[in-house]
């Protein structure tokens, strides 16, 4: 049997590099959007045959429009798309600039429902949208009201975009997500920022440094089970967090 053909934005680093390392690795073939050619092609390079790299800004349509055409000139029809590429940067809203607020809205919510636009002529029936959300979604952290609003908005997207796909086949799953992490994992977050985070967190009874974080690798499985689900199932919303092992 052949294998699945799986598009996966934000693929040049973190999760969506490590799902497309894996997939391929287990015969199946990879489509890895970013933003940076030179950064989605050295992915892609890396893993060898089965893997295409295609220049993707998900934040405009044109890209989006431009992306999806070349990945049909490869593959016109697609078994699956991981909506993948967020930005995650707390800060006050009162604070925020209009960069910041238009880079997250754009990349977090109008991305996702861009790309899913694009690919739904490209599915196959019995394909499968994957969007990632944010256990932040339902918890009190400070600084990330924007973030929490726009996951919340892709969560709600999903759940009726479920709907407006059942005719066609194609499920529809949110993976609500806990923090993650890999071996190269650098942080990015501002210094300054990070500790205002760190100490708004406290004053709410949140200790970030005893919560658990997941590796890369290890939430990978959770989306290779949804891929594999029998056409006769359906899963809307996967909830994962963390835990410190024993």
């Amino acid at each position: 049997m052949p294998g699945k053909i799986i598009v996966i934005t934000g693929a040049n680093g973190g999760l969506g590099r490590t799902l497309a390392q894996r997939f391929a690795g287990e015969g199946e073939t990879v489509v890895l959007l970013g933003r940076s050619l030179a950064k989605v092609k050295a992915v892609a390079d890396g893993i060898g045959a089965g893997a295409l790299a295609v220049e993707c800004d998900v934040t405009s349509p044109d890209s989006v429009r431009a992306a999806f055409a070349a990945i049909a000139e490869h593959h016109p029809r697609i078994d699956a798309l991981i909506n993948n590429a967020a930005v995650f940067k707390p800060f006050l809203l009162e604070e925020a600039t209009d960069e910041q607020i238009l880079g997250m809205l754009l990349t977090n919510l109008a991305g996702p429902i861009l790309c899913t636009r694009s690919a739904i002529p490209m599915l196959n029936r019995d394909g499968h949208i994957i969007n990632l959300s944010s256990e932040s979604v339902e918890e009190a952290f400070p600084h990330l009201t924007l973030y929490q609003s726009t996951k919340a908005g892709l969560e709600t997207f999903g759940t009726h975009l479920q709907h407006e796909l059942a005719n066609k086949g194609i499920r529809v799953t949110t993976v609500r997500a806990g923090p993650m992490m890999g071996p190269d994992t650098v942080p990015e977050m501002d210094p300054m920022a990070m500790g205002r985070f760190f100490e708004e967190a406290a004053k709410r009874g949140l200790d970030l440094m005893a919560r658990g974080v997941s590796q890369y690798q290890s939430t990978t499985q959770i989306f290779r089970m949804l891929l594999d689900l029998p056409p006769d199932v359906n899963v809307g919303v996967v909830r994962f967090r963390s835990r410190v092992p024993d």
